[in-house]
Formats: structure tokens, C-alpha cells, sequence
């Protein structure tokens, strides 16, 4: 048989090309290299009736109507609105800084209308590059030594491997700060977790009758085998693994980073007072997450997970370095030199070597398809 379309990869990137092409009739083959769906989002039940994420707390959060409408076609949603606690100094500190944070921290007393002069002092003791050359000075622009030695400089450390002056500004647009006393870590106007997990919602979405799923199979193993299921004149592949590794490392190895994690059945009925407690100066994890919190699920009994990251391993993070950021023009030429021939498109966190939230990973699936739709 054979497919108008072929897509490398069963996560929520190549879920949402999947149905979208599907629904129009085209017949499409989904390859996954794993033995499951749903990627790095991927979750099961535990034996104590808790739903895991098996590669790290995942809270999907957006201001796009579009995307939000999208995914409640496939899930409901329980709302949870994301909070997060640091432990530093001995305190467990609300995370995102926001008047709370700062009142802990300088022993103050200051109101919501203080904040932004208060950090504007912070600001002008501190010294830095404007425009911020690189992670540290993008912090400190924004609150000060004080608060980013506290809070960013080791966490950033662990998380990355490498010294914040080495990474790119860029990470820091991702990390809010609040003049107010809102300690959600995202101010998104929908939130939520997928009320059956991510993979029911992922397996829902690829559940089309014009969809068909190979599991286990790599597409590099695969080798001509893969476009031989396609229709040779007008066959779409869509790509969503790394980058550079399609190309077979031409420019050089891209740089991922991962995370080994660990996870542990607690005897007790709660471990913390969050769903997630960051440990950005103490220990060797960079945080611990009780999924608990987030799903709303009851038990005698908890599961925690600790992340360690690491160098090595599934690829969870691209790495935004000046070295990796020239890589990436160089493949993403190439990228899009293969995409105006009409038979390619690369989606998602690691085929665009991006720093994609969620939302933004299926906004961009969705763009790239209709585009592609359109054009034929």
C-alpha cells in the first residue's frame, strides 16, 4: 500500500500534521522508533493509580484560541493553574519573582507599586552588557545580582552544563518576573493537563482511519525502505527527529541536552507543598516534581521524580549557543531549500533545533500543514 504521507515521529508534533492531513483524505503512515506514543510527552498510570510523566512534569499552557480549540477536540481538560516554590536559604521561595519573592528574600515589606522601583535599584547596583550579551546579563537587567545569584546563576549551571555567560539571551525570555503578587508560573489564559494523560490525548488524535501507526521502526534504519511506502510523485514526509542528525551531521554535531530521572514511590500522602520545588543551589537535581498536585488524583501513597541533567541521552533541550545557533543556519538552508520542492517539512523541537513551549510546537505543525495544503 501506498501512503500520500509519511511522518517521522509519534509526538505532538507529528500527531497534529498526522490528523490534520488525514482529514483531508490523505492517506498516512505515522513511524515512531519507540514503542509508544506522545514523545517527550508521554505518560502512564503507576501502580498506585497516578498518572507519571515519564520524562519530566509537563503542564500545557497557551494564549492561542486556535491551539487551545485543537487539543479539546481530542481531551478534556483539568485545570490547573501552575505554581512553583524554590528552595534557597534554607526557604521554600515562590518562583516566578514577584512581590512575595522579593519581600522573602530582602526581609521587606514592600507593596505591588514598590516592586518595579524596588528592582530598578537592584538593576543599577548590578553590572552587565545592554543590550544583554548573553543568559547572566539578560537576568541581571532584569533583577539584580542578588536575585539571580539566588535563584538563576547555579540552577542554570546544573541545567545547561556550562556557565550562563556562555548561552544566549534568548533563554532568559522564557522566565518571567511579575511586579505583582501573582505566583502562577504561567499567567497563559488556558492551562491545564490532559484529564486521561498526554498519551490518550496523543493516541486520540492519531486515531483516524486514515492513519496507520508503526511502532518500533526507525527511519534511519529504515532507509529507502521509508520513501518506498510513499507515492513517489506527490509523497510528503514530514520530520520531526533532530536535525542534524537527518543530515547526517554535515555542519557538525547540534548540542541536546537531557536529563536522567529519578523516580520514587513515597509512604506518605504528600512529599511537598507544590507540584513543583526547584533546587537551584542545593543538590545535584535541579528539581523534584509530585505529580499529585498537578493531576488530582488520590492516594495513600505519592511519586516523586528528581530530574539530573545530563549531557548525553533523549534529547530534551537544544542548546542555544553562538556555536549551535551558526550550525543551525547552515541545516535550516538546507531545510528550507528540501521544504520548496514541496515533498518535506520539519516540524517541532528538535527537526527546527527551536525552544518550543508546547503550544508553540502544535501552532507551528499546524502553520506548516495548511501552508503545505494550500500550496498543492
Amino acid at each position: 500500500m501506498k501512503f500520500n504521507c509519511l511522518v517521522v515521529g509519534a509526538g505532538i508534533s507529528g500527531a497534529t500534521c498526522a490528523r490534520i492531513l488525514a482529514e483531508t483524505g490523505r492517506k498516512v503512515l505515522v513511524i515512531e522508533k519507540q514503542k509508544n506514543s506522545a514523545g517527550n510527552c508521554h505518560d502512564y498510570l503507576s501502580k498506585e493509580g497516578i498518572t507519571v510523566h515519564t520524562h519530566g512534569p509537563h503542564i500545557f499552557h497557551t494564549n492561542n484560541k486556535q491551539v487551545w480549540d485543537f487539543l479539546n477536540r481530542f481531551t478534556e481538560f483539568r485545570f490547573f493553574q501552575h505554581r512553583v516554590l524554590s528552595f534557597a536559604d534554607g526557604l521554600l521561595i515562590p518562583f516566578p519573582i514577584n512581590t512575595d519573592t522579593i519581600n522573602m528574600v530582602f526581609n521587606t515589606s514592600i507593596t505591588t507599586e514598590d516592586v518595579f522601583s524596588f528592582l530598578e535599584k537592584e538593576v543599577k547596583k548590578a553590572s552587565f552588557a545592554n543590550p544583554p550579551l548573553n543568559f547572566r546579563d539578560a537576568v541581571v537587567s532584569q533583577v539584580g545580582e542578588r536575585l539571580y545569584n539566588l535563584f538563576f546563576k547555579n540552577y542554570t549551571i546544573k541545567q545547561w552544563g556550562r556557565q550562563p555567560e556562555e548561552l544566549s539571551a534568548e533563554i532568559a525570555k522564557r522566565i518571567p518576573v511579575r511586579t505583582n503578587r501573582d505566583g502562577r508560573y504561567f499567567s497563559d489564559q488556558y492551562q491545564g493537563i490532559p484529564s486521561e494523560g498526554y498519551t490518550k490525548m496523543v493516541d486520540n488524535m492519531l486515531n483516524h482511519e486514515n492513519i496507520s501507526i508503526l511502532f518500533g521502526a526507525d527511519y534511519f534504519k529504515l532507509g529507502n525502505l521509508a520513501s518506498a511506502f510513499l507515492d513517489e510523485e506527490k509523497g510528503l514526509t514530514i520530520y520531526t527527529g533532530e536535525l542534524d542528525k537527518f543530515f547526517d551531521y554535515k555542519y557538525g554535531e547540534l548540542e541536546y541536552r537531557s536529563l536522567h530521572i529519578e523516580f520514587k514511590t513515597i509512604e506518605q500522602e504528600w512529599y511537598q507543598n507544590a507540584a513543583v520545588v526547584n533546587y537551584p543551589n542545593d543538590y545535584d537535581f535541579t528539581r523534584i516534581t509530585e505529580f499529585k498536585h498537578m493531576t488530582g488524583e488520590r492516594s495513600d501513597k505519592t511519586v516523586i521524580c528528581m530530574e539530573y541533567p545530563r549531557d548525553k541521552g533523549i534529547p530534551y533541550y537544544v542548546v542555544i549557543t553562538e556555536s549551535n545557533t551558526k550550525k543551525r543556519e547552515l541545516y535550516m538552508a538546507d531545510v528550507k531549500a528540501l521544504e520548496k520542492n514541496g515533498k518535506f517539512i520539519f516540524t517541532g523541537r528538535l527537526a527546527e533545533y527551536k525552544y518550543y513551549n508546547m503550544d508553540q510546537a502544535i501552532l507551528a505543525a499546524i502553520e506548516k500543514t495548511e501552508k503545505y495544503l494550500k500550496s498543492c
